[in-house]
């Protein structure tokens, strides 16, 4: 076999490969959309120009190579552009909704109700007559620290909510009565908030309808309350309380 002959054995080898490689990267293009509708180039458009160049014989192998790595980029930015097309989710978008409210939360028409008159109450001068100085600022007739959390102290009639008693008011949460106050009587609760700001924007006076979760016993301590506060299954509720009120 001459030169000539064994250069046309080869070049035929190249073009058969070649379009075999050609033909490879569009089958897995296929699985996505359409060639042509990603690269803007018929597949068959290819191929006859690589049949227009090398049907002659006077296609040179640099040319046959140029045409083989400018397809497979057109395939490979196919297959790159499939990859890429995936469901995205705005970090903006709500994925799950806010969590519920305690209102919302639970079934509290189980728990014996009853209708109170409730006021906001600090533990400032304005509400107990103590400044921060006074060696009994803040602390509760219980002697727990008056405290706005998930559970929260409150003061009332002993006498109709004992000491311990945990009660929930709609709008301000739960309630675990702490204190006591001498122009308190009857069906009347104060609930602490940490400033008059809060108190005034936020509570007021109003008559509601309260729960009582748990009669008292009398005895209320540091560790009681911490223990309520920190129960898990209520965790998710606690900043709906310990975050700012006055924002």
């Amino acid at each position: 076999m001459n030169s000539f002959g064994r250069s046309e054995k080869k070049m035929h080898k190249i073009k058969t490969w070649t379009k075999r490689v050609i033909m490879t990267m569009l089958v897995f293009g296929a699985l996505g959309t359409t060639f042509h509708g990603i690269s803007g180039v018929k597949a068959e458009s290819i191929v006859a120009k690589m049949d227009a160049d090398y049907g002659s014989g006077s296609a040179n192998e640099d040319s046959v190579m140029d045409h083989t790595f400018k397809s497979i980029g057109v395939a490979f930015k196919f297959l790159k552009n499939i990859a890429s097309d995936t469901t995205k989710i705005s970090s903006s978008e709500e994925v799950m909704g806010s969590p519920p409210t305690l209102e919302e939360a639970f079934d509290w028409g189980k728990y014996p109700k009853t209708t109170v008159v409730a006021t906001g109450y600090t533990a400032g001068v304005e509400s107990t007559g103590k400044n921060p100085g006074h060696p009994e600022f803040g602390i509760t007739y219980s002697g727990v620290k008056v405290t706005r959390d998930l559970f929260s102290t409150v003061a009332a009639d002993l006498n109709v909510f004992p000491i311990g008693t945990i009660l929930f008011i709609p709008g301000y949460g739960y309630g675990v009565v702490a204190d006591k106050g001498g122009a308190i009587r009857g069906n009347e609760v104060d609930l602490y908030y940490e400033t008059v700001e809060d108190v005034y924007n936020n509570w007021g006076k109003k008559t509601v309808e309260v729960y009582v979760v748990e009669k008292g016993t009398g005895k209320l301590t540091e560790e009681d309350l911490r223990a309520l506060n920190e129960d898990k299954t209520l965790q998710v509720f606690r900043q709906q309380y310990t975050s700012s009120e006055s924002k």
